[in-house]
C-alpha cells in the first residue's frame, strides 16, 4: 500500500468533480481525500503515482509532493476473536427421508352392452 500526496490546481467545482471521478476510477485505489485549502489530493492504495498524475494532468496542473508507504494501524494480536456459530435454518427439513410416492391406477371395467351398436 502506498500513500501518494499530489498538489492539484483546481479552479472550479466542476474540475474538482471530474478529477475525483478520474482518480477514483483507477485500479488499486482504496481511499481518496482532498483538502481544498491547501489544494492537496491524497491517494491511498496499490497505485502507480505516475499513471495517476498523467490522468490528472489532462484536467489540471498536477505535481507530486510525496510518495511513501501508508501508515497502517497496529492491531492487538493478543485478542483472538471467537468464531461465530451459524445455525441452519431448517436442519430437519434436509435430513428427512424422501417421500414415498403412491401410484394411482385407473381401472376401467367394460361391461357388455345389450344394444351392441348405436348406429344400427
Amino acid at each position: 500500500m502506498m500513500k501518494v500526496v499530489l498538489k492539484v490546481e483546481l479552479n472550479d467545482e466542476k474540475i474538482k468533480q471530474k478529477s475525483m471521478k478520474t482518480v477514483s476510477g483507477l485500479s488499486g485505489i482504496e481511499s481518496v481525500s482532498m483538502e481544498m485549502k491547501s489544494k492537496k489530493l491524497t491517494l491511498i492504495g496499490d497505485i502507480d503515482p505516475i499513471r495517476a498524475v498523467s490522468k490528472l494532468r489532462k484536467l489540471c496542473n498536477t505535481e507530486i509532493i510525496s510518495v511513501g508507504p501508508a501508515k497502517e494501524e497496529k492491531k492487538d494480536q493478543t485478542k483472538v476473536p471467537e468464531p461465530v456459530k451459524f445455525y441452519e435454518a431448517y436442519p430437519l427439513y434436509y435430513q428427512m427421508t424422501p417421500l414415498q410416492y403412491t401410484q394411482y391406477h385407473y381401472i376401467e371395467s367394460v361391461t357388455e352392452d345389450s344394444v351392441g351398436c348405436v348406429i344400427c
